[in-house]
């Protein structure tokens, strides 16, 4: 792996953290596959949203009310990132995922979702700038990326950045509360877009030259806040989050529409029944739905060797949950699943270079959790 060497100004960007790599002594857990060591390994951030890895194993962390930070390999938080774009950090909107341009290691690029306030309301943007050399601030940010139309709304915002392995980049969008228009593909309410980084149209898209917003890649979804790419096939999946019931995991096909809100496994907040998947046939169907929900965010497909017996599974956030739900997968079947308990709600997961589990919890006093094999006593 790559090794970008840290300046000085970069070390002394960062606070020195009150705890690093303490055990909660709560928060020792039975797995199906052996006991679990957690252990706080950062804290002090504010409702973390989205996460990612530098080369040099460094954290580059998104907080919801609009906050860029570095987390060092000993898990001291930086100070805020500049140049960050303005945020609207009201209801479920902010500062929301974080990714890295593919080529990172030559261009230091960074994507970011955030919710913008906008003439009519607000929407989902997407934008990237490039992280100078010491890491304190992000440079000639620009926004490549708009959901229309803006609406009222302070919910459903979506949102997870994911770069394909032909470089493409999908982003999620939530229908923003207006769930019927999540039906109408001329607009990006309830889609998965699929744009290219500088945020031009890809000429293969589904709805290009056709009746249809030029960016969509799929449409019929209500709030997809998890998203995956399969390391062996290279293939998106996601999970969305349902209404009352019928949370969904899928794998989004070019130019399918997934029912929502027509066609559902949940019901609608009042009690009112939506007809089951199974009665429309011609919207997609999902891998696996959950009722109870478990309101999935943040997920990522286990290929480390610290959790051998994971390698291939699906790690999921559940807010619901309030922990990790394990997806075990047999080709593109659910197979099986548990809840790692941890007593948070946990809105992102990822994979640390030396293959622990890390998770982020929605808190305002949010932390970064460290999961590894218990030690044997």
């Amino acid at each position: 792996m790559l090794r970008i060497p840290i300046a000085l100004s970069f070390l002394l960007a960062f606070s020195a953290p009150s705890t690093t790599f303490a055990q909660d002594p709560s928060k020792s857990i039975e797995s199906q596959t052996g006991r679990i060591a957690v252990e706080t390994f950062a804290e002090g951030l504010e409702h973390p949203w989205g996460a990612t890895y530098l080369p040099d194993g460094t954290l580059l962390v998104t907080e919801r009310p609009g906050r860029l930070r570095l987390v060092s390999t000993d898990g001291a938080v930086s100070d805020p990132i500049d140049g960050v774009p303005d945020v609207l950090a009201d209801g479920q909107g902010g500062l929301l995922d974080v990714a890295l341009d593919p080529d990172f290691a030559n261009n230091r690029t960074v994507y970011l979702s955030y919710s913008e306030e906008r003439s009519g309301g607000a929407a989902t943007s997407v934008g990237r700038g490039r992280l100078n050399e010491n890491g304190s601030a992000l440079l000639g940010f620009e926004v490549i990326f708009r959901q229309e139309p803006a609406v009222s709304s302070r919910h459903h915002f979506g949102s997870r950045l994911v770069f394909a392995p032909d470089g493409k980049l999908f982003v999620t969008l939530g229908e923003r509360g207006k769930a019927q228009q999540a039906q109408d593909a001329s607009n990006h309410l309830g889609t998965v877009v699929r744009i290219n980084p500088d945020g031009s149209v890809p000429d293969d898209n589904p709805f290009v030259g056709k009746d249809g917003a030029d960016e969509i890649w799929s449409y019929g979804h209500r709030n997809v806040q998890s998203a995956a790419i399969h390391p062996e096939t290279g293939v998106l999946w996601t999970a969305e989050m349902g209404p009352r019931g019928g949370d969904e995991l899928n794998i989004p096909e070019a130019g399918r529409n997934y029912g929502w809100p027509v066609v559902s496994w949940g019901r609608h907040y009042s009690g009112k029944r939506i007809p089951d998947p199974s009665t429309r046939p011609e919207f997609a169907g999902s891998i696996h739905s959950w009722t109870p929900v478990i309101s999935p965010s943040g997920m990522t497909f286990y290929t480390g060797d610290m959790f051998a017996d994971w390698r291939g599974d699906l790690l999921i956030g559940g807010l619901s949950a309030v922990g990790i739900v394990r997806v075990r997968i047999d080709g593109e079947q659910f197979a099986g699943e548990e809840v790692l308990a941890l007593g948070s709600r946990v809105r992102d997961v990822v994979q640390a270079p030396d293959g622990a589990v890390m998770a982020l919890t929605d808190e305002p006093a949010g932390r970064i959790l460290r999961l590894a094999p218990a030690a044997s006593q």
